[in-house]
Parts: C-alpha cells; sequence; structure tokens
C-alpha cells in the first residue's frame, strides 16, 4: 500500500478538531435510512462536507477506535495498544506528525482520562491531554459516571481553542465524547426525549450537541 503522493500545492495549516463519537452507528442515522429523526444535525452536516459511505469500525470497543484513528493501524490480537501499560508510548502518531509542524495537540476526554490508560496512550505519543481534571465544577451542568455531557465538553474545547489561537498556533484537539453510551443521561430540556429513557435519546441529544457545538464554533474567529 505504499504509494508516494506529489502535491505541490504549500500546506494548509487549518485548526482541525477531530470527534469521535462514542458509540454511534450508522444503523441510527438518518443519511443511513433511519426513519426516526434522531441525526438531523450530522445529515445536515453529512450534505455540506465529504461523507463516506463506506468506513467501518476497527473493533467493538471505545480503545479499539482510539488506536485505529490515532496510530493508522488494524486491531491486534489480545489486548488494544492503548491498555498495553508500558507499551503504548513513542509512536508514530497523527499528533506526533502535526506537533512537529507547530500544532497545539490535544486529547479531549469529557471523563477521567485514566480509565483505560488512556492518559498514559495521548500523553506519550504526542498529545497533551485535557480530561474532567481540567475543567472547572461551574462550567459543568451535567455528569454521570462517564464523565460531562458532551455539550460541556464542546463549549470546553472551544475555550481551549479559544486560548490556542490567542497564542496564534494551529491547532488539532481530538474530542472523545461519553453521552452515547449507557445510562444515556443529558441535560433535560435539549431533546424530546427524556434522559436516561432509551438507547434513541443518547443517540438523539448526542447529534443534538454536535449542531451546536458546530453553531457555537462557527462564530468564533479561528
Amino acid at each position: 500500500i505504499r504509494r508516494k503522493i506529489y502535491n505541490p500545492g504549500r500546506e494548509k495549516r487549518l485548526n482541525i478538531m477531530l470527534v469521535m463519537i462514542e458509540s454511534l452507528s450508522s444503523d441510527f442515522m438518518g443519511s443511513f435510512g433511519e426513519p426516526h429523526g434522531l441525526t438531523p444535525s450530522l445529515d445536515a452536516l453529512g450534505k455540506k462536507g465529504i461523507f463516506f459511505e463506506n468506513l467501518y469500525a476497527t473493533g467493538t470497543r471505545t480503545t479499539r477506535g482510539l488506536e485505529a484513528v490515532t496510530l493508522s493501524i488494524p486491531p491486534t490480537p489480545g489486548r488494544s495498544i492503548v491498555k498495553r501499560t508500558g507499551r503504548e508510548k513513542n509512536m508514530w502518531s497523527f499528533g506526533s506528525v502535526l506537533r512537529e509542524k507547530g500544532y497545539d495537540v490535544r486529547f479531549l476526554y469529557g471523563g477521567y482520562g485514566y480509565f483505560d490508560n488512556m492518559n498514559e496512550f495521548f500523553g506519550g505519543n504526542g498529545y497533551d491531554v485535557v480530561d474532567r481534571s481540567d475543567m472547572a465544577d461551574e462550567d459543568v451542568g451535567f455528569e454521570n459516571a462517564w464523565g460531562v455531557a458532551d455539550e460541556y465538553l464542546y463549549d470546553h474545547a472551544i475555550k481551549v481553542a479559544r486560548k490556542a489561537d490567542e497564542e496564534g498556533k494551529p491547532f488539532f484537539f481530538h474530542l472523545m465524547t461519553t453521552s452515547n453510551h449507557r445510562p444515556y443521561t443529558y441535560p433535560e430540556g435539549r431533546i424530546d426525549i427524556p434522559s436516561g429513557e432509551n438507547r434513541w435519546g443518547g443517540v438523539k441529544y448526542t447529534d443534538w450537541a454536535i449542531g451546536d457545538f458546530i453553531e457555537k464554533a462557527g462564530k468564533e474567529k479561528w
């Protein structure tokens, strides 16, 4: 699969936010035929950008997705690299490549990064880690056992991005959400499904939070 790609143009130092959404399957998306209107925000984004119809998960656990997207590798036998304590660092990662190009590189997670060894994995592969312990309590309007509700993770990411922009650095932020996970609880009044009722509510809130995030980020100068 090795190939040489020639691009004579200058590099574009664009700001990048990579959002990985916990447990979101195409089965729940209107773009793939789900009839209940759970993902209007994502469906609308798919029409504005580049929408891939044949990308598949590399495994059934979140850590498999994290290692695949971060390191561009298929899943290895046994435990994921993220959880291989002592052997999870100093790899050629998405973050390390952009850090060499002068980017502010961070992994932002709404829970506590010691879970599944994420702090060590990302911290050892070119990322600064921002997790729940870096968020002020007054900035968190809702959280459960997994972490803060998605909207508050996104709000915090916008604040961190604003600071990076003020310092004149392009940024690459890798966000990992938590709301689309049992018990599917979230702030009331956001969607028409009560918090904690079912999986559909988790998906619909997750989609609402993405739409809210895109709208807010669109007003930032960066």
